[in-house]
């Protein structure tokens, strides 16, 4: 420890003669306290709801998607079930058919997303866990089943059990349309409701009906086209590196995408919401770390004969003004240190307490308390960015004692 951080550590733990200095000095470390605990308590806030939003939405997005780089539609989705069943790593691969649908049950009716699938889809995703009422079946011995989202289910009144079929109408994709008949525009076909599905997800839970693939094949004028082709790799497999595979293999008429890449909207929505209060808390801090520059002033005027002593003694002026920039960056580590750890505090006491809230009305939301997840590379950057900014703040203090220090 070099002569300049012995006395800058002297400084710092010894008591002012002046109390108002002493009081300064506590705000400025308080302030830059509460900033980094505020820092590390919503970035982490921040990472709870993503891990939230990518736990619901992994129960029904494959692992692994393969897409038309144009259009909606592959040409034959069944080879490329074949193709990408040799990838190692891939430990299932289905065709899926993905289109708007008019969707009737009794009086009632709405426009739905409907999804066809094998019959043996819920292998390939979590759908078994979050069914709400009956079950995942799609096919027996007497008629095809369709499974519905709880938004359909309320909207048309349909529930498992019911011995009313399900209509289903697409819209012909070839021929013409003839205005004396307009209903010949159109396919359709029924289907029994099986079971009901909530993700507690909008985009999933409000319009989204999963029915056989052959079933929707024909309702859309498909033979063996697939929207999308998914993928369920093994245990052990890298999942980066089967994507490099399967593209390699498929060439630039397929995209291949993962979890991420296939919510990438609502991800992105997240990260963006996420940084932009990084950023508004960022000048918050820098704010409460230009404190130090007036502690380091009232400091510079009470040391003023020990400043004074130090010359006579021989020290330059450059020792003079490192000593000042060293107490002002040790106010700044102090601060940092303190309100990292403040804020690991809070987010461990929300994790196993949840005292904050979401909703006072327990139906309302999907969890009770906000979603708290700490990662470290957050608390690295904010410790760093406290660091950086409370050795920018003792710098500019350096400046006046450079000219205070040359005047006399």
């Amino acid at each position: 420890m070099n002569l300049e951080t012995k006395i800058a550590l002297r400084y710092l733990k010894s008591k002012k003669t002046h109390n108002a200095v002493n009081i300064i000095s506590i705000i400025s470390v308080l302030g830059v306290v509460v900033a980094t605990a505020a820092l590390v308590t919503v970035l982490s806030v921040f990472n709870g709801f993503h891990g939230l939003i990518q736990s619901k939405l992994s129960k029904l997005d494959p692992q692994v998607a393969i897409q038309p780089a144009q259009g909606k539609v592959m040409d034959d989705g069944d080879s490329v079930v074949k193709v990408v069943k040799r990838v190692p790593g891939v430990a299932l691969a289905m065709p899926v058919v993905e289109d708007n649908a008019l969707a009737i049950f009794a009086d009632y009716q709405m426009p739905v997303r409907l999804k066809g699938v094998p019959d043996d889809y819920n292998k390939m995703n979590a759908i078994d866990s979050i069914i709400v009422d009956g079950e995942f079946q799609l096919h027996d011995d007497v008629s095809s089943y369709a499974v519905i989202g709880a938004g359909p289910a309320i909207t048309l009144n349909a529930r498992p059990g019911y011995l009313r079929e399900l209509q289903l109408y697409a819209p012909q994709r070839q021929g013409t349309v003839n205005i004396n008949d307009p209903m010949n525009a159109f396919t359709n076909d029924s289907v029994f409701v099986a079971g009901v599905f909530q993700v507690q997800q909008k985009d999933y839970d409000q319009d989204l009906i999963f029915v056989p693939i052959d079933l929707a094949r024909e309702l859309f004028d498909y033979e063996t086209e697939a929207t999308q082709v998914e993928l369920k790799l093994t245990p052990d497999a890298n999942e980066q590196q089967v994507m490099r595979q399967v593209s390699a293999l498929l060439g630039p008429s397929y995209v291949v995408k993962n979890r991420l890449m296939q919510q990438a909207e609502s991800f992105k929505m997240v990260n963006m919401e996420k940084w932009i209060t990084f950023l508004l808390l960022a000048f918050i801090l820098v704010i409460a770390t230009f404190n130090v520059i007036s502690t380091l002033s009232l400091l510079i005027i009470e040391k003023d004969e020990s400043i004074r002593t130090f010359r006579s003694l021989g020290a330059t002026n450059k020792q003079i003004t490192r000593i000042f920039v060293v107490e002002g960056w040790l106010i700044a580590l102090i601060g940092a240190v303190g309100g990292v750890v403040l804020g690991l505090i809070l987010c461990l006491c929300q994790q196993q307490f949840g005292w904050l809230k979401l909703s006072s009305s327990p139906d309302a939301v999907i969890i009770q308390a906000y979603p708290v997840q700490v990662i470290w590379t957050d608390v690295v950057v904010v410790f760093l960015l406290v660091a950086a900014v409370g050795l920018l703040t003792s710098l500019v203090t350096s400046l006046t004692m450079r000219r205070r220090l040359e005047k006399e």
